[in-house]
């Protein structure tokens, strides 16, 4: 185990034809010998910056992931599998080795400035966080935001990095103009485990501010309670939706927790290492809303899971919304698409 980092283990990716074994020759170095992994930013040369997707149950088509791999650790994040394509491990080096996305003007406005382009609001935060630590020299999730400002392009953000604190200013005009919101993700509101289970993300505390921050600057901010993992922080479920309402967020939602591919083995190990005396009976919970396995990803239950427990679940959270005078995430306002003026177009911002 690393400290600062969340996955105990480093499998290589799947896709390599050959597989090594370490094996002990006497000369290993001790622990502290050894150093801790060390965060490496590499540039990303993909072609197009918009990602599209056609999942029918996820409230967007489109959406910009300005890094690959995140440097917050979360454990059973669920973009981990997508290190193995890099033919880099799931494990730490989806911690530890970040690639950035280069030339990011330049590619939205080929993207957005096409002929029969159509505007809908674009995701940040769906699969990486805009704004993980690398970020704050980077800088490439602002030039997006910037270019979507000048643009007049709606988007959405979901993060749990206090650095979008950052972006206040331009986060402000976007939402004079109806063309952004922001989801915090609030996991738990216990320190200990977060450190545990988001090592390198911003404390449970830090996350209001940023809501509370957030709404007093005209913002509209709302929560995401994600994951509930059983027997982890399932029980916190009320207290968050309480807090994060007493914050200033408008409203809330919750995704269970998912575990394709790589994700399970990675959590596995966490859960043996972190929590040994429990770790069978949250692997069963698991196991019993999501038919057996540890994870199913058919649409429409990927997100909430299936049997009593799920159920039981999504009417906690359903009440602990009605306590709160929340309202769910999906009937939050819609963004503004008619104000868009296309890369090139010149018009007055207010």
């Amino acid at each position: 185990m690393h400290k600062g980092r969340g996955a105990v283990t480093n499998s290589e990716s799947r896709f390599l034809p050959t597989r090594s074994i370490p094996v002990s020759d006497g000369w290993d170095l001790a622990p502290e010998e050894a150093g801790k992994p060390e965060t490496v930013l590499l540039p990303d040369r993909t072609v197009r910056l918009v990602t599209r997707n056609r999942s029918p149950d996820i409230p967007f088509d489109r959406s910009i992931n300005p890094y690959k791999g995140c440097e917050h650790g979360c454990v059973y994040c669920f973009a981990r599998p997508t290190h193995a394509y890099l033919d880099l491990s799931p494990g730490l080096d989806f911690e530890t080795r970040i690639f950035f996305k280069t030339d990011v003007r330049r590619r939205l406005e080929q993207e957005i400035g096409a002929k029969g382009y159509e505007c809908h609001p674009i995701a940040m935060g769906t699969n990486t966080d805009p704004y993980q630590p690398a970020e704050r020299q980077l800088r490439i999730t602002r030039r997006i935001l910037e270019a979507l400002l000048e643009w007049r392009h709606p988007v959405t953000i979901v993060t749990k990095g206090q650095l979008i604190l950052r972006d206040l200013d331009l986060l402000t005009d976007l939402a004079r103009l109806e063309l952004v919101r922001v989801s915090i993700s609030v996991t738990t509101l216990d320190n200990d485990l977060k450190t545990r289970l988001e090592p390198r993300t911003a404390s449970p505390a830090a996350r209001l501010r940023m809501i509370t921050k957030l709404k007093e600057a005209g913002v509209p901010v709302g929560a995401m309670v994600a994951p509930v993992i059983p027997f982890v922080n399932d029980g916190e479920l009320e207290d968050i939706v309480s807090a994060c309402a007493g914050a200033g967020a408008g409203w809330a939602a919750y995704i269970l927790l998912r575990l394709p591919s790589e994700v399970a083995p990675i959590f596995q190990a966490w859960l043996d290492e972190h929590y040994p005396l429990k770790a069978s009976r949250v692997e069963n919970a698991i196991r019993e809303m999501r038919g057996g396995a540890m994870y199913r990803s058919r649409w429409g239950q990927r997100m909430r899971g299936t049997g009593p427990m799920a159920d039981l679940i999504a009417s906690r959270f359903r009440n602990a919304l009605k306590a709160s005078g929340l309202a769910d995430a999906e009937a939050s306002r819609p963004l503004r698409s008619d104000l868009f003026r296309p890369p090139g177009m010149q018009a007055e911002l207010f």
